[in-house]
């Protein structure tokens, strides 16, 4: 994480997703803005949760490490969310793994100025609860859509989340090479077998192929009739 020393710019993103409505006291001399790598990750499960978030650019993965090992996705954000909202109220450490999978932004708070000045701020805490609500029903549609939906819906709707935007025909430079889906399997709560049977079947289709270390789309209509928007 790296602090960007960019009023205009931190300005433009409070302006654009109204950051200051959810205070009814004066936060934003305690607002920084905050970028995120590719690949690094925003927050870990079970270390100290020191910013409260708002997260204003880019595309993140929310996903748990299960007692076996092994890694289950459960959602693909884009903003804006909040990123803090159940540790602030809580605990200290962080319950998720929340991972960029593209460059992110966000404005950041430290933890302790948010508990020291909106603790007892009647309009955040509205905001707190709505932003949990929703992710309370974001989390059992999440939790179905494993056993609900194939795995080849799953894939192209995992697939197309990690896409960069405005994109047609594109190599998914983003971690999905060979030696990673063995992760990539658990992460969509399925075997190796069975991933790679369905990446064969969709290649087969002709809907992506298959490059070296690297999935390529090939038919992005067809990709989106099968993904639908399971994982966003």
């Amino acid at each position: 994480m790296k602090r960007i020393y960019n009023q205009t710019k931190l300005d433009n993103y409070i302006e654009k997703y109204s950051i200051e409505g959810f205070f009814g006291v004066d936060m934003k001399k305690y607002m920084e803005l905050q970028v995120f790598d590719k690949g690094s990750h925003l927050v870990k499960t079970n270390e100290p949760m020191d910013y409260f978030y708002f997260f204003v650019e880019g595309k993140v993965k929310v996903y748990t490490v299960l007692k076996n090992g092994k890694s289950l996705l459960f959602r693909l954000y884009k903003p804006m969310i909040i990123i803090g909202d159940l540790e602030f109220i809580d605990c200290d450490t962080a319950n998720s793994n929340i991972e960029a999978i593209s460059e992110c932004l966000c404005i950041g708070i430290s933890m302790s100025n948010i508990r020291k000045y909106a603790v007892n701020d009647s309009t955040f805490l509205k905001c707190m609860c709505t932003s949990l609500g929703k992710k309370f029903i974001s989390s059992s549609i999440a939790s179905s859509i494993n056993i609900l939906y194939p795995l080849e819906n799953r894939l192209a709707s995992y697939l197309l989340a990690i896409t960069p935007e405005n994109t047609q025909n594109s190599t998914l430079d983003g971690g999905i090479i060979t030696d990673k889906f063995t992760e990539m399997a658990d992460l969509l709560g399925t075997s190796y077998r069975h991933l790679i049977r369905t990446i064969n079947k969709l290649c087969h289709e002709n809907i992506i192929k298959k490059e070296k270390n690297s999935i390529v789309i090939l038919n992005i209509n067809a990709l989106e009739k099968l993904a639908g928007d399971l994982y966003e």
